[in-house]
């Protein structure tokens, strides 16, 4: 899959900036670069090194530029790679990438500079899609994860499990040679040990994907109750601006306005939703129906309630309705400036829920509103030195390695032949080798490759 060409492609964002970034790689970089490059003769020149000059189509100057260049293997492709630094003008850019091309180059496809990372040996696979993932990282949490893959640290985990498995593998296909002899190389007791280890470990990563997702994605989390509770106001308070339109008018709200929110690096994606109640329109209707089926798709659902016109019986009758397994839950009393009874002592929660009491018109309690949905959705489950997976292809590929060694435990607690044991854990290994790359298909890059940017 690796080629001769060269490639070209600009880096940074498309339109109009101070600097626009564009990048070459492949063994003739340089060498392009050079032939439209008045200044310095790059090709004489060290690695890792800046230099002013001018780009020039013949006698014509498009451009003044700064031109980095990092030769071979020290770059990020392992290739020769030349970045042009040019002022951000659209008209600028494409004459410059118009004349690169005319020279030689060939226009990158998406991907294909990390493509070629990994395929020169300067990415595993898993690395390679954490490039992706932190260029969209947009919290501090998203990014500490991505950084972390970036770095290898989920490699590493899979790699030492990999070399763990290749080991028995080996002395199992050695017990193959000599089957005729009758002869065990390979001690069924430490493999058992090593398949209950291996898997305990696969059974944390891939739990773990359940909060590395949201962390990669957003949490999403629904504000919902009756009309007049203060949804939206509660929304504005959140977001310490008027987002959303607040009225005494019961049933404002029509549709579902969603903005994001970020506590202590971690974003809330919240749902300010349609009032529940009996609706009195069409349009009413559609509104209750598209906040049920928000509620249904949620991680975290707020249930804020009017403490003063709302009764017990509603309450807990609203929370036997909107109480759903798996999404966490926050009962949220409202207008609690206002009331002057207790009558929330009589309420009756189960343990999986939360509860506290704001004002949102008033601002009360707003910030312990936001330290609760950060406790609620993420907690201690957060840690520096805790390997995060965040891609659906590399959780699939584990859970398909721990069926591969389900069936070897099988067949050491029901004895089969070392034939059908060496063929489960090649399987195994197969599918931890699929995501750091060891394992690959064309058609598996050209998907992984094809979803980034072009430029990267």
């Amino acid at each position: 899959m690796i080629t001769n060409e060269t490639i070209v492609a600009l880096s940074t964002p498309p339109g109009i900036g101070a600097i626009g970034v564009i990048r070459l790689s492949g063994k003739d970089a340089i060498a392009i670069t050079n032939s439209v490059f008045s200044g310095k003769d790059l090709l004489a020149q060290d690695s890792h090194t800046i230099h002013f000059g001018l780009i020039k189509d013949g006698n014509v100057v498009i451009d003044e530029v700064l031109v980095s260049l990092f030769v071979a293997p020290k770059s990020y492709t392992k290739e020769n790679v030349v970045e042009i630094s040019c002022h951000g003008s659209n008209y600028i850019i494409q004459q410059i990438i118009s004349l690169l091309i005319r020279k030689g180059a060939s226009a990158a496809k998406p991907g294909e500079f990390t493509l070629r990372a990994f395929l020169n040996g300067g990415l595993d696979l898993s690395q390679a899609e954490a490039v992706a993932d932190l260029i969209s990282s947009d919290s501090a949490a998203a990014h500490s994860v991505a950084m972390n893959q970036l770095r290898g640290g989920f490699s590493t985990e899979l790699n030492v499990l990999r070399e763990q498995l290749i080991h028995f593998a080996s002395m199992i296909e050695l017990e193959l040679d000599f089957a005729e002899e009758d002869v065990e190389f390979a001690n069924r007791d430490q493999l058992q040990v090593l398949i209950e280890k291996i898997t305990v470990v696969l059974n944390k990563l891939i739990r773990s994907f359940e909060l590395g997702n949201v962390i990669k994605l957003g949490i999403n989390t629904v504000i919902a109750g009756r009309p007049n509770a203060g949804k939206s106001t509660l929304l504005n308070a959140l977001l310490n601006e008027d987002r959303a339109i607040v009225s005494e008018i019961a049933g404002t709200t029509r549709d579902t306005i969603e903005e994001v929110l970020n506590i202590n690096g971690i974003n809330f994606r919240l749902i300010d939703t349609a009032g529940i109640r009996e609706a009195t329109d069409t349009i009413e209707a559609i509104g209750v129906e598209k906040t049920m089926q928000k509620i249904s798709q949620s991680a975290v659902l707020v249930y804020l309630f009017d403490v003063v016109n709302l009764s017990v019986d509603e309450i807990q009758e609203d929370i036997l309705r909107l109480h759903k397994p798996g999404i966490a839950f926050l009962a949220v009393a409202n207008k609690m400036d206002l009331s002057y009874n207790d009558r929330l002592k009589e309420l009756k929660l189960p343990k999986d829920i939360g509860f506290i009491g704001i004002s949102a018109k008033e601002q009360q309690q707003i910030e312990e509103l936001k330290q609760l949905l950060y406790d609620t959705a993420i907690g201690d489950k957060l840690s520096d030195n805790h390997t995060m997976v965040t891609n659906i292809r590399h959780v699939e590929a584990l859970q398909r390695t721990r069926t591969a060694l389900n069936s070897v435990a099988e067949g050491l607690v029901n004895p089969v032949t070392s034939d059908f044991l060496a063929m489960d854990i090649k399987q195994a290994l197969h599918y931890l080798g699929e995501i750091t790359g060891q394992v690959t298909t064309d058609d598996l890059l050209e998907n992984i490759f094809s979803k980034f940017c072009i430029g990267k």
